[in-house]
């Protein structure tokens, strides 16, 4: 269990630097404001909620104020999701509205915890934080504790089931990436669910004097753990993902940058006027967007290449693979001779579309070595 408990904190904390660095890359995004809304809410209530279970205190807060706390922070992230759902199926003029309306339960619900941990006697505040079962005290001090993790949970409850249902549904029509992220998101909050419902019934039955079996209650906590791993996952997934698939991209214009070494070389030293200058920054080589720019210059300088060098490839015999017949061409160019032929197309691609024809001057450039 201690293993689990560890393992969500590192998770948490994680995935929120990963959502604070997309964050100041795009800070006028709602979507993503949204999300690390709800990252943040559950990263800095962990710290708070792990003291509060242990009965000590943090930062100079009593246990009961370190619950309240964490379960303030885990309702703003629940409000968070809501309001990313929100941003995500309606325009923002809409959605603005929404996530405003959306709000008047989240304070009121905080409101009413913060009256109920300021209601608790001192004697059972530790008490109070740490397990609240079969406490003893005065009918106010009881009441104040089963406002407080009733309430609590209860908007948990709401956030998660109606969040389950959305995402659900937003994902049957959301591209492949988003859609793998909402259904990983939504078996979390299918975990979520009969966890919170089983604490709001624990909350209400320890109130009249029956509280519910200890296994039930250790079931809860296994749903949960492994809920809100799933929800991190799930949402930090997409976003994830797209940065994965450019750094494959990124890699993949690296390597054909150096393979079409060998062509280029060729043709620049005969055509050094059809180069694409520009000067490079000092970020360009180690940049995302400078290793692109560098491959299609290359791409376009290698293409420009070929249709000059064509009309003396032209004259050298057809049989003759491409490669000898450039290099034919390329030498008697470089011997001062005049052609009168017209350019013709060289290293022809099968298909449409620029990778196909990048890889028909892969192969030209690999036969050049």
């Amino acid at each position: 269990m201690e293993y689990l408990k560890e393992t969500q904190g590192i998770v948490a904390f994680s995935a929120l630097a990963v959502m604070l660095y997309l964050l100041v890359r795009r800070p006028h995004d709602p979507r993503l404001r949204s999300v690390t809304g709800l990252v943040a809410g559950w990263a800095l209530g962990y710290p708070f909620g792990r003291a509060a279970a242990d009965g000590r205190w943090f930062l100079g807060l009593d246990p009961m104020v370190c619950q309240l706390i964490q379960h303030s922070m885990l309702q703003v992230g629940v409000y968070g999701l809501i309001c990313f759902f929100i941003f995500s199926a309606l325009d923002d003029a809409k959605a603005k509205k929404h996530a405003l309306f959306q709000l008047a339960p989240l304070v009121l619900c905080v409101s009413v915890m913060t009256w109920a941990v300021l209601a608790i006697p001192d004697d059972l505040r530790v008490a109070a934080a740490r397990v609240p079962n079969s406490l003893g005290g005065g009918p106010t001090g009881v009441l104040a504790i089963t406002v407080f993790y009733a309430l609590g949970n209860g908007y948990l409850l709401y956030g998660f089931a109606a969040m389950f249902v959305w995402a659900r549904r937003y994902a049957r029509g959301a591209d492949p990436r988003l859609r793998r992220g909402l259904l990983i998101t939504s078996t979390g909050l299918g975990l979520l669910v009969p966890a919170d419902a089983i604490f709001v019934s624990s909350n209400i039955s320890r109130y009249f004097g029956e509280p519910l079996p200890r296994w039930l209650l250790t079931t809860a906590v296994w749903f949960l753990l492994p809920g809100v791993l799933l929800i991190v996952i799930g949402v930090v997934y997409p976003i994830a993902a797209m940065r994965f698939a450019a750094t494959r991209l990124w890699l993949r214009h690296l390597r054909t940058y150096h393979r079409l070494a060998p062509l280029w070389t060729l043709l620049n030293q005969s055509f050094p006027e059809d180069a694409l200058h520009r000067v490079p920054s000092r970020r360009d080589a180690f940049s995302l967007r400078g290793v692109h720019r560098r491959y299609y210059r290359r791409v376009i300088e290698c293409r420009d290449g070929l249709v000059r060098i064509s009309p003396y490839v032209a004259e050298t015999p057809d049989e003759l693979p491409l490669a000898e017949r450039l290099r034919a061409g390329l030498e008697t160019r470089r011997t001062g001779s005049v052609t009168l032929r017209r350019p013709i197309a060289l290293a022809i691609p099968e298909d449409d579309g620029m990778d196909a024809d990048v890889r028909e001057l892969e192969k030209l450039a690999v036969s050049l070595r």
